[in-house]
């Protein structure tokens, strides 16, 4: 609804607000809401969500809850998501991409924003009783399949796909990015070092310094490896699932790109599951999400590839870490989960031989 307000604060979320938008959406007919509760939700750190009760004036099949995402309060949190654009891809991808990708994601009822403020509103299906994943606790096996499995619907519709290059707002310059994040990455990695000196391992330490030893080689992609759209933050706490472990949605698409697609899967592998279980599954784990590629009609894109992609991949979740940890507002469990990312990404990393695959001259031929 072009004329409706842009509820970027919990205040500014109305009955007056949430009955004008949810009639555009087409989910009240002629009820209105009478009384709105509205609560914190989420461990976010780049936004703000809050769950919201709704109560009705009448009958309605309209949702009793629904969620909303909002511009985070925390200056620091805020200038990062708009010098990054956070706001406005997570936006753009529910009003434009969402819609054409059988990706579980929930529904959207409004979505507006105004990309030079980062004013925004998103108010979205609330998925309950699914539930959010931990990432410190991690997860079985079981339900790292099912996360791995959601991935396809994701990446194999548009693998390959060159149109995905114009949608600026999703891809951006790959060029002027990569020389940006080769400049700032490794000012982050001196202030993540210092912060946390008392509390890095060994691994950390080994496999940061071999990833920054050779940086720029490391962020030039292999022009072998196809393109698609990814999620870039693919993690338990973005994920939901059913009381059975089942995946029922994905969240925080504030990080969406085109990229390599095993990046996504090394990214959720090795922050997912503990040592423990890793070690043992994942190679299966992998399997299974090429197979299913190529059952989704995925060609040209063989298991050494996939594989090799993998390995190398492992040190997204390093970078993850400390990009995150040194851009948003710093919070207790924003400095374990961060602590805790690094630890698993380096030992994964390091446990693959990531760091002899840093020259991407050493990628297979396609095979």
């Amino acid at each position: 609804m072009a004329d409706l307000a842009i509820a970027d604060t919990p205040e500014a979320l109305t009955t007056e607000w949430l009955t004008d938008a949810l009639q555009a959406a087409g989910r009240l007919g002629d009820a209105r809401i009478a009384d709105a509760s509205i609560r914190p939700l989420g461990t976010g750190q780049m936004c703000d969500s809050v769950r919201i009760s709704l109560r009705y004036d009448g009958e309605t099949d309209a949702p009793t809850s629904v969620v909303a995402k909002l511009p985070a309060a925390d200056p620091t949190s805020r200038a990062t998501a708009v010098s990054l654009r956070s706001y406005e891809k997570e936006v753009r991808f529910y009003q434009e991409i969402a819609p054409h990708l059988p990706v579980l994601t929930p529904t959207v009822f409004h979505a507006d924003i105004e990309p030079v403020s980062a004013s925004f509103v998103l108010l979205l299906e609330d998925l309950a009783p699914a539930e959010q994943g931990d990432q410190l606790l991690g997860c079985t096996p079981e339900v790292a399949t099912s996360a791995v499995d959601g991935l396809v619907a994701l990446h194999a519709p548009r693998w390959g796909d060159p149109s995905i290059l114009d949608i600026e707002w999703l891809a951006g310059d790959p060029q002027t990015s990569r020389q940006f994040m080769a400049m700032l990455l490794p000012t982050l990695w001196d202030g993540f070092r210092e912060r946390y000196a008392s509390d890095l391992q060994p691994s950390v330490l080994e496999a940061g310094e071999a990833l920054f030893a050779d940086l720029a080689a490391y962020l030039n992609w292999p022009e072998s490896m196809p393109l698609t759209i990814v999620h870039g933050d693919y993690r338990l706490d973005n994920l939901l699932f059913d009381p059975a472990g089942q995946l029922r949605g994905v969240v925080d698409w504030q990080t969406v790109t085109v990229g390599g697609a095993v990046q996504d899967v090394a990214y959720f592998i090795g922050a997912g599951l503990r040592e423990e279980d890793r070690r043992p599954n994942e190679e299966a784990l992998v399997r299974r999400y090429h197979a299913a590629l190529v059952e989704a009609g995925v060609t040209g894109y063989g298991w050494d590839d996939c594989w090799w992609g993998y390995r190398r991949a492992t040190f997204a979740g390093l970078i993850m870490a400390i990009a995150a940890s040194m851009l948003v507002e710093q919070t207790e469990r924003g400095d374990e989960m961060f602590l805790t990312m690094a630890s698993r990404h380096s030992r994964h990393a390091l446990d693959l031989g990531a760091p002899d695959l840093i020259d991407v001259g050493t990628a297979p031929s396609g095979s």
